[in-house]
């Protein structure tokens, strides 16, 4: 099958498309993976995206579909795919069904709040970047990291006003893709708060492998 997972930062998408990926033998796509391996290959694509990227800009439509539609066309893709990233915006997932059939955009479904407690007790050390969470997974030793007793501290994209800010930008440009992908009839809900696990046994149910 082919699958987009939806779903705002801090949902676990990319850790469960990892799951599913192995579970399912269908490659995960991400389009910052994309855009790395482009630009490490020096493509014509990369090069581009690498150039913008440098100038600090956002990287257009164009060269973004241009690397998503390249990559669907390789041998890997033929018993299915996971794209995770992409579409983000409307015009996206338009220009995605002119060279490509999803079967299912599964919305990792989460509210915000929950979203701000998960991400906002993240802490990483400084010295190996072994990351660390002061309420799910906290360090033996407060402010200590358990494998190189580095210090420990909050990344900026981790304090609640860049999350908050975050989880704004998702709503504002990526949540219109549910509605576009329901108006489809292929959205399927998947409740995201639960342990890791527990959402991968949800997905398997929703969607039971051939």
């Amino acid at each position: 099958m082919n699958f987009i997972f939806l779903g705002p930062p801090g949902a676990g998408k990319g850790t469960l498309a990892k799951e599913v990926a192995a579970s399912y033998g269908i490659p995960h796509i991400s389009t910052g993976d994309i855009f790395r391996e482009n630009i490490k290959n020096g493509t014509e694509l990369g090069k581009k995206a690498k150039a913008i990227i440098d100038a600090g800009g956002l990287v257009s439509d164009e060269i973004t579909i241009g690397l998503v539609k390249d990559r669907l066309s390789k041998d890997d893709t033929k018993a299915g795919y996971i794209l995770d990233g992409f579409p983000r915006t409307i015009p996206q997932a338009e220009a995605l069904e002119t060279f490509a059939k999803i079967d299912a955009a599964v919305n990792f479904d989460i509210e915000d709040e929950a979203v701000v407690e998960r991400l906002g007790g993240r802490v990483c050390c400084k010295e190996c970047g072994q990351m660390f969470h002061t309420k799910f997974n906290p360090p033996k030793v407060a402010g200590k990291c358990d494998k190189c007793s580095g210090e420990l501290y909050t990344r900026d994209d981790d304090k609640t006003e860049s999350i908050q800010n975050r989880l704004k930008v998702y709503r504002q440009s990526t949540a219109p893709l549910i509605d576009f992908y329901k108006g489809k009839g292929n959205l399927v809900d998947v409740d995201a708060k639960p342990a890791p696990e527990k959402v991968l046994a949800e997905f398997k149910t929703k969607f039971p492998k051939n």
